[in-house]
Order: structure tokens, then sequence, then C-alpha cells
């Protein structure tokens, strides 16, 4: 029988048992059940001297194993707080061991009976009747398709849901069979309520802006296009929150802060959702030194609430976020290891060094001026960025919202955080003298008429409200993704997503 035979007629047998449950008057759905206590709790409830008279308590979960011998049976109740054994008997029970006979693998029920140790040594609830009547077994939801559970020998698991295709496309059934699973997004919840109170307990405001926006701007990127019928116009998901953001500091509100998704219509890979959870944050009267204490600050202190350390395990390396930081200079160390002054060097040049490292031809041929500066970077200096380091002061055709460097015009005050070779915040001395921006606008229109797609649209509005005046400001952007792929030590950001994009199934 194949394994796909199997399913169907595994599926088709529980069905029968769901016709027979509903032929006793039992449903197979139930609307409620009044649960004393998790499994967890009940486990740390239960007292050696009480023997076999342990309280009485109500649970509620799903069999996660059943083991029929007779008019007995044991099984496993599993909630998101662990496991605890029932035992079932059909002396105590009566009219409702009809109801065992016809339970699976995989059920939800409520159980109501008595905490007791068995003589194997596991705490176990007896299940019985009690005063008042209530049955002691109640079936909540019928599983009518088995869980992909796999089978365990020993302290190995073969089998089940293994495919990373599957699980990320079946989440549900991913969380439900992988515990570990859900501890990544329980730890991804920690971490993100940790940084709410960081900033609130900073004076900060946590706010919302458009994520339907009639331009897009604020980062370097191709946006998702939709219509509004009845405005009868193109709107664009946002790929970023910062424009936005920067028109409440020129409102007046001095401190700000966003968790939200933004959207960037590109390629997918390792480290690339097209949707994705990004925090942005803006302070008036700092800058880009201010944002790197800041970022010091969380990223210590997260790592040091979620994991009660500041040096963590990741991938057969040890990262060690004690601040300060390293300070790397952007310019410097693409000199360092690539040989060239990105200042001074024609496309031409840099092209060659490019090719001379084994890039591709045809992908290198198509980049011009700051594209070319960026991959040059990327390939020679990103790879080496293994403890957490800020990189600074980004040549000025990379930057075109960042305050030009107060040393050297040709740079902007600007940087990013790497750790293991990947970015995970952005920052800059914000850019607010509106003739400075209009000019940049300018520029990066002229870019996308020269065929970049990922070119910034012209800000009419924005430059408007920088016209008001915008007090000097640093603002920062992290990848909430990223970052708990490395605190939860997942290599794929898909692990770190619930529901990551993925194409239709056939």
């Amino acid at each position: 029988m194949s394994a796909v035979e199997e399913r169907s007629y595994i599926e088709a047998a529980r069905r029968e048992k769901r016709q027979a449950l509903e032929a006793l008057g039992v449903p197979a759905f139930a609307y409620r059940y009044e649960r004393s206590h998790t499994a967890a709790e009940a486990l740390d409830l239960y007292q050696d001297e009480m023997g076999d008279d342990g309280p009485v308590i109500s649970l509620a979960g799903r069999i996660a194993s059943f083991r029929s011998q007779g008019k007995t049976a044991f099984a496993h109740l599993e909630d998101p707080t662990g496991r605890i054994q029932i035992y079932l008997r059909k002396d105590d029970l009566g009219d409702s061991w009809r109801l065992v006979e016809l339970l699976d693998l995989d059920d939800h029920v409520g159980v109501r009976g008595r905490l007791f140790r068995t003589k194997k040594g596991e705490i176990t609830v007896r299940a019985e009747p009690t005063e008042g009547g209530s049955p002691p077994v109640v079936l909540l939801s019928k599983s009518l398709r088995p869980l992909p559970r796999g089978k365990t020998a020993g302290e190995k698991t073969f089998g089940g849901l293994q495919d990373p295709e599957v699980r990320y496309r079946q989440r549900y059934a991913d969380l439900a069979v992988h515990p570990e699973v859900r501890e990544v997004f329980r730890l991804r919840a920690r971490a993100v309520s940790y940084i709410r109170r960081f900033l609130d307990e900073r004076g900060f405001l946590e706010v919302e802006t458009p994520v339907l926006q009639p331009l897009y701007g604020g980062a370097m990127a191709r946006p998702f296009v939709t219509h509004h019928h009845t405005l009868d116009m193109p709107l664009y998901l946002r790929i970023a929150d910062e424009l936005y953001l920067k028109r409440l500091l020129i409102g007046g509100i001095e401190r700000v802060y966003e968790i939200g998704h933004d959207f960037r219509n590109e390629g997918m890979d390792r480290t690339h959702n097209p949707e994705f959870t990004m925090l942005e944050l803006y302070q008036a009267y700092a800058d880009y030194h201010d944002m790197m204490a800041l970022a010091e600050g969380l990223f210590a202190g997260v790592v040091s609430h979620c994991l009660d350390a500041t040096r963590i395990e990741r991938f057969g390396t040890t990262f060690d976020f004690t601040p300060p930081f390293r300070r790397v200079n952007f310019v410097e160390a693409v000199r360092e290891r690539a040989e060239i002054d990105l200042l001074t060097a024609s496309d031409e040049e840099m092209r060659r060094r490019l090719l001379a490292s084994g890039a591709d031809p045809e992908a290198i041929r198509a980049l011009a001026g700051g594209k070319l500066q960026d991959e040059l970077f990327k390939v020679f200096v990103e790879p080496h960025l293994i403890q957490p380091s800020f990189v600074l002061d980004y040549p000025k055709v990379l930057s075109p919202l960042a305050k030009e460097h107060r040393s050297d015009p040709r740079l902007t005050e600007r940087f990013e955080l790497f750790v293991g070779g990947t970015e995970l915040a952005n920052a800059f001395s914000e850019l607010n003298d509106p003739d400075d921006q209009r000019r940049r606008f300018e520029d990066q229109v002229a870019q996308g008429r020269a065929g970049d797609a990922e070119a910034q649209q012209y800000d009419a509005d924005f430059i408007r409200a920088l016209e008001y005046g915008m007090p000097p400001a640093g603002g920062m952007g992290i990848g909430i993704d990223r970052w708990m792929m490395l605190l939860a030590g997942q290599s794929h950001i898909r692990d770190v997503i619930l529901f990551p994009a993925m194409r239709p199934e056939e």
C-alpha cells in the first residue's frame, strides 16, 4: 500500500468514526471546554505525599500517543506547555468508554480526573466521574487527517514532516508536530516585546503609518503595485516606513518608531522574503553616533533578555554582543580587501576588479556607479563581518536619504550593522535640507529613467514637509526577521516567518 493509499484509508476510517460518534449523540466538534490546568501546571501540582488521592483537575489538549489494553487505555495529552499521561478505565467511565473506543491520535479532548503517580513513576490523570456530573472524557475536535508525526525509535524520529517546502506551506502541521518550531516563534515574540519596552522606556512613541501609499520611497527597491478602483489610481505596498515617520518628526513627535510589514518585489533567497518585518525609529536632535549607542544597547539587551547571555553560539561561531561593537570604514574596508579606491575608481576599473574575482560577466556589465561600489563591498567585505560590526560612512550615491558627511562631502553619515556576514540594521544622520533632498530625488529620477528599477520616486509632499523644518535627527531601520534568524539559530528566513511566501500548490 502506497503512502497516499494508506493516508486515504486512515482518513476514511476516521470519518467512519465520526459518523459512529454522531450516531451516539456525541458531537465531533465542541463549542468550549472549561480547563482548570495546563499540562505543566498539573505536573507541578502533584506532590508524592498525595499518593493516589491527588487533586481533581480538568485538562484539554491533543492526543499525542494512545495505547489500549482491553478495558484500559493510556494516552498522552499535549498542550502548549508539554505532555501529561492520562489513564482511562472502562469500569470508571461507564458510557463514556464508548467515546474512548472511537478516539484517534491527534483528536482534541477534555479530561477530568484525579492526579496520581503510576507504578512506573509517571504523574498521570485518572479520568473518572466527579461531583456535579460533568463527563470525565469529552471530545472537543475530531482529527479527520492524521498529523505527519513520524515514528520514534529511541531518541530518533523517522519519517514525518521533514521536507522544508511542505513544512513552510503547512505551517499548522509543522507547529503541531515540532515543539521546537513553536519555541522559535515564542522566542520571536519575547524579542519583539522587549524591543517595544526598550523604546517605550526611552520616550519613543509607537505609531502606524500607511501600508498602501500613492508614492513609494525610503529605500532602493522595486515595489508591488495595485490599483484602487474608487480613486482610479495606482497604489504601492510600502517598501519602507521612513518618509512618513520623518513627517511625524516635522509635526513635533520627537521620538517615534514603527514595527510593521514592508514589501519589496525582488528576489527570494536565504535572507530575503518579499514580505518582511521592519523596525524603523527616528530621534530628533540625534545623529548616527547616537544611533550606534542605541543599537548596541538594543541588540545586547534583546540577546541578554531572551537568552540570558551576551555571548551566543550559533552556526559554529560564538557571537559576542558585549558593547562596544567594532567600527569599520566602508571605503577603507573595500580599499584594504579589494585593493581599489571607490572614491577615485572609474566604472570600468570597478568592473575589472569584480570580474577578476570571478563575478558573473553579464551581471557586472549591467551595473554602474553606486551599484558597482555596493557589489565590491558585498563581494570583498561582507563575508568577513562576522562579529557585530558597524560599517561607517557610505558613499553619497548609495545613500540618497542620509546627511552629507561633515568631514567629507563625497560620503554620508550612515552605518550598517553586520553580524555573521549579514546586514541587520541601517542608520543615518538624517538628511533634513529640503534643497539637498530635492537634488537627490532628481538624481534618483534620472537613474530610474536610465533603467534602474529600484530608484526612488520624486516625493513633492515630502519636500514640502521638509521645507517646514525637520529637526536634526538620527534614524535606524532593523530587519526583525534576519535578527531572529541569528537569535533562534535558524539558517533560512522562512524558518522565522510563520507563513512565508510560496508558489501555489499544483
